[in-house]
């Protein structure tokens, strides 16, 4: 087809995707683990197929005995017990059918259970830094269109193969026993299904892969917008993001047309060896029965064998290519697992509190640093302000300070042990980040304050909902501390949502605390209440606050002002006031554009 991409270029296009995703060698390990694991499950299937498969070779076969017997006059008791055996043998596969197919269906529904929790224990151990990096799209479409492409495999694919394969199997072998020379027919449709199916098997898996990849851009350009739909509106993006949707539709629509292309060059050569078998049987086995070499009645049965053939032969087949779309979904959703991990532990232990920040360089691309050489010694108890203009690496430098990644140079410790340096379970103790970002789950409000701290008692959950001021709304809830919340659920407003966020933090109770906007969503007057209610709660810990409301700068023990990947000043607010530099200018500017309900009149200047 005209216009598509070479299999090529599609081979390099999906390898660059952040996300790993699993050779045909890692596809085929598990998938032989998965049927190790249920091979007791599995031989059960398997037999009960071959005995439905048996019961259905019995009927042409029985047709050909009643040819033989209508043909040489045979007496009216032997056609009698012939179509006495014909009803009984209808009866027998019905029922193995159904026995097979159920016990099929149950194998299915485990095994994809097994792979779903698989991918959900891999998926929610990756390290943060490489899903940020990957970004939304490649995983939201693993844990969408492929998890669903790999169930519908597994729960409808596996017990249609195991079907058709036995039926084809068992048919192949009940010809060649009635008649050898009959069975040659057979042959006349393998040059149609092998050549075709070749070529598409060595087309179909960069293919999928490619139109797999498309899904996860798509969904991520979808994602991006639908999230920053108020930044694009404020700064009038709506045609950029247009354009960049309508770019990713474009690819989508190529590599589905690709894909597409393969099935409709590989589909009309498959139906037409359906038939050619049965046309050279009738030719073929009514020549042998003319010469005398067969019976009539095997020449019967053999033809019918053929014809029975073409519908599970068809099952194969049209489940190969949706195995080609399963292969290529396991191969992203146990590709997960493949990430490496983004810390090796050491297995030191901090000998204290203490933060320090040493030279810190940082670089989302080669070669272009965001951080250059940022220093920082935070005293146990301090709570530092990090303020500074949009895009100066405010929030970069609160994740490496939350351990969420590594510096390029440099290095941040706390107690004297590098941050990257520690088990993750020890890291969240010594040091949490809560950003604007949060997510209520879906459970009762008691199961998302759990996740903090398991072994948390009712008090303890309620304490840390005081904490936060989030006390009298959860305690007026429907059902309160157990009122389902999230998705189907009680929902949440923004600000609860958020302020249940800090609860979890609370709860956690690290000795330090990195607060990235995360009272942004809260109105003034509320976020001022949530911040002196925490400041309570945090009396004792370290507290990093990034924030653009400079009244949280001004309750701070000191303020890094940020710039351009440096900190160019550091002092308490009325000392930075009284210089008159930068801090002093981003002060006076809030102080003329913040509403009064956000501020309050200083000292400071």
């Amino acid at each position: 087809m005209s216009g598509q991409t070479h299999p090529d270029e599609v081979r390099t296009d999906h390898t660059r995707r952040t996300l790993p995703i699993a050779d045909s060698r890692a596809v085929w390990e598990h998938t032989r683990e998965l049927m190790a694991h249920h091979r007791g499950l599995l031989a059960r299937v398997l037999g009960l197929h071959a005995l439905a498969a048996l019961a259905a070779l019995a009927a042409p076969w029985l047709v050909g005995r009643l040819v033989d017997e209508v043909s040489g006059r045979g007496s009216l008791g032997a056609v009698d017990k012939i179509a006495v055996g014909l009803a009984v043998a209808v009866v027998a596969q019905t029922g193995l059918t159904w026995a097979a197919r159920r016990l099929s269906f149950i194998l299915g529904e485990t095994v994809f259970a097994q792979l779903r929790e698989q991918f959900v224990a891999r998926a929610v151990n990756l390290p943060l830094s490489t899903v940020e990096r990957a970004g939304t799209g490649d995983l939201v479409a693993r844990t969408t269109n492929d998890v669903e492409a790999l169930s519908h495999v597994v729960r409808f694919g596996i017990p249609s193969l195991f079907v058709a394969v036995m039926t084809v199997l068992m048919t192949i072998v009940a010809a060649l026993f009635t008649s050898p020379l009959a069975s040659l027919a057979i042959l006349a449709g393998l040059p149609f299904y092998w050549f075709s199916t070749r070529r598409y098997l060595r087309y179909a898996a960069n293919g999928y892969l490619w139109e797999r990849a498309t899904y996860a851009s798509l969904n991520g350009v979808v994602a991006e917008t639908v999230d920053g739909a108020r930044t694009i509106d404020a700064l009038s993006l709506a045609g950029v993001r247009r354009h960049r949707f309508h770019q990713a539709l474009r690819e989508c629509y190529r590599a589905e047309r690709y894909t597409l292309g393969l099935r409709l060059r590989w589909f009309p050569s498959v139906v037409f060896g359906y038939y050619v078998p049965t046309a050279t049987a009738v030719l073929w086995g009514g020549w042998l029965a003319v010469n005398g070499n067969i019976t009539a009645g095997a020449a019967t049965a053999v033809t019918l064998y053929v014809q029975q053939m073409v519908g599970p032969l068809d099952e194969v087949l049209s489940w190969l290519d949706e195995i080609q779309v399963g292969a290529t979904s396991l191969a992203r959703v146990i590709g997960v697992g493949a990430v490496p991990p983004d810390r090796t532990a050491t297995g030191e232990h901090p000998d204290g509190p203490d933060l320090s920040v040493q030279d810190v360089r940082y670089s989302y691309r080669p070669g272009h640093d965001v951080l250059h050489g940022v220093s920082l010694d935070l005293r146990p108890g301090e709570r530092l302000a990090i303020v500074g203009p949009s895009g100066a690496g405010k929030s970069t430098l609160g994740r490496l300070m939350a351990g969420v990644d590594g510096p390029r140079e440099g290095r941040i410790d706390v107690g004297g042990v590098p941050l990257v340096d520690l088990e993750l379970g020890e890291l969240r103790g010594e040091v949490a980040l809560v950003t604007q970002e949060h997510h209520v789950f879906v459970g009762s409000l008691v199961d998302n304050l759990l996740l903090a701290r398991p072994e948390a008692s009712r008090d303890d959950l309620a304490d840390a909902l005081r904490a936060v001021d989030a006390w009298g709304w959860a305690e007026g809830l429907p059902d309160g501390l157990d009122t389902v919340v999230g998705s189907g659920g009680h929902i949440l407003s923004e600000s609860q949502s958020q302020q249940l966020a800090l609860a979890r933090l609370v709860l956690a109770d690290p000795h330090t605390l990195v607060l990235d906007e995360a009272t942004s969503l809260l109105d003034p007057r509320a976020a001022r209440h949530l911040e002196r209610s925490l400041a309570a709660v945090v009396q004792g810990r370290t507290v990093v606050a990034i924030a653009h409301r400079l009244h949280t700068a001004h309750d701070a023990d000191r303020v890094a002002v940020v710039e351009d990947g440096l900190v160019s000043e550091i002092g308490t607010h009325d000392e930075l006031v009284a210089a008159d530099g930068a801090y002093a200018a981003l002060w006076a500017s809030w102080r003329d554009e913040a509403p009064a309900s956000g501020r309050r009149k200083t000292t400071g200047g």
